[in-house]
């Protein structure tokens, strides 16, 4: 597998992506993550526009998607709870693989680590598969934060 920054060419793989992953959500226990359609279009451009959209490739074949950045996370910045340090660190947000993959997060959460060896990453209460993931890549839950609009996320890093 390797990762690589998305393309325009690639924004049909991807929203195929996001989608396959909200009904796999809305089936496995965990409606209310991504909801109305997000993450979409304009959410993915931006993530481009913003030079932190990556794909995962396989055999020639997007496999997995996310967005990664090193900087300050501005929904971080309170938490019920606390990080593991206040060291420089990297973020990511919306990964998912496509259904049927085996190991495509671990790649691409592995992937972010060796990049700055200090990553944050939040997701839903009831988003027990990445809960999981997490944990099995040696994420360490820290707390909870919130997002702009209000709802919680639990909050996770990984320290090198």
């Amino acid at each position: 597998m390797q990762i690589r920054h998305t393309a325009p060419v690639d924004l049909d793989a991807v929203l195929s992506l996001y989608s396959a992953a909200r009904r796999f959500m809305a089936e496995n226990g965990n409606p209310n993550q991504w909801v109305n359609g997000y993450p979409g279009l304009e959410q993915l451009q931006a993530d481009m526009a913003a030079g932190g959209s990556y794909v995962c490739v396989d055999n020639k074949k997007i496999v997995g998607t996310f967005f990664f950045a090193v900087g300050e996370e501005p929904n971080y910045r309170r938490i019920d709870g606390s990080w593991l340090n206040d060291r420089p660190y990297g973020v990511v947000h919306r990964i998912t693989a496509a259904p049927g993959t085996q190991g495509v997060a671990t790649f691409c959460l592995g992937w972010c680590f060796a990049q700055c060896g200090n990553i944050r990453i939040d997701t839903h209460r009831d988003n027990i598969p990445m809960q999981k993931a997490l944990a099995k890549n040696g994420y360490r839950p820290c707390g909870v934060i919130y997002l702009e609009n209000g709802d919680e996320r639990i909050a996770f890093q990984k320290e090198g």
